[in-house]
């Protein structure tokens, strides 16, 4: 068994132990997720990352007898944050109802969202990129970048057909692509970038880890 199997088996145990009444056992599952979800909202919502955090996991805890026994709980908390991170957008728009999360940008949404400390150029256009395409793709690639989710997880996150999340990834990727090149106008820059954009997502994360 590798270890994200492992995970999700520890993931199942508890949450049926949490739903059986063990508030521990509930308590350990959230504490498990915490930075994942916190890392979810940071390029997302800024300074109010931390209520939505929090109001991810109040809303798995109203819901968490409607899990199915098939899903993995992460793949259900990324769906319950991707509504919560909806909502908040919504809430904040006049024109709620036609708005289009892909079509609008996490830069059109919430320009003022802090943004991370990063070492590198390649660092710096890929989060500056990140938040120019639509929210429904950068959720998508950051959930791969960061996450390592699988085509099939991220069509239950984003309750839609395989084959048709599997033509979002392809559609992100080349939205990223291009965001990079309105971004910089240095090609050497988007290219570095691109040959290893795993890499750098990775270093990302690292480097937010040592502030």
């Amino acid at each position: 068994m590798d270890t994200l199997e492992a995970h999700e088996t520890e993931d199942a145990d508890l949450l049926e132990a949490w739903r059986s009444g063990d508030k521990a056992a509930g308590e350990t599952l959230f504490l498990r997720h915490y930075e994942r979800v916190s890392w979810f909202f940071h390029n997302k919502a800024g300074e109010h990352a931390l209520d939505l955090v929090q109001g991810t996991f109040l809303a798995c805890l109203e819901t968490r007898d409607r899990i199915r026994e098939t899903a993995a709980f992460r793949s259900y908390l990324f769906g319950v944050a991707r509504n919560v991170l909806h909502d908040h957008y919504r809430r904040k728009r006049r024109d709620r109802a036609q708005l289009d999360f892909t079509q609008k940008s996490a830069q059109d949404l919430a320009p003022s969202a802090i943004t991370l400390i990063v070492k590198r150029q390649e660092q710096q256009l890929l989060l500056a990129a990140l938040r120019r395409i639509p929210v429904e793709s950068q959720i998508i690639l950051e959930l791969i970048f960061w996450e390592k989710l699988t085509p099939r997880e991220l069509a239950e996150v984003l309750e839609l057909k395989y084959h048709t999340a599997r033509s979002r990834i392809r559609t992100a990727r080349e939205q990223l692509k291009k965001a990079m090149r309105q971004v910089t106008k240095v090609p050497e820059l988007v290219k570095t970038t691109l040959e290893d954009l795993e890499g750098w997502a990775q270093r990302v994360r690292e480097d937010a880890r040592t502030h």
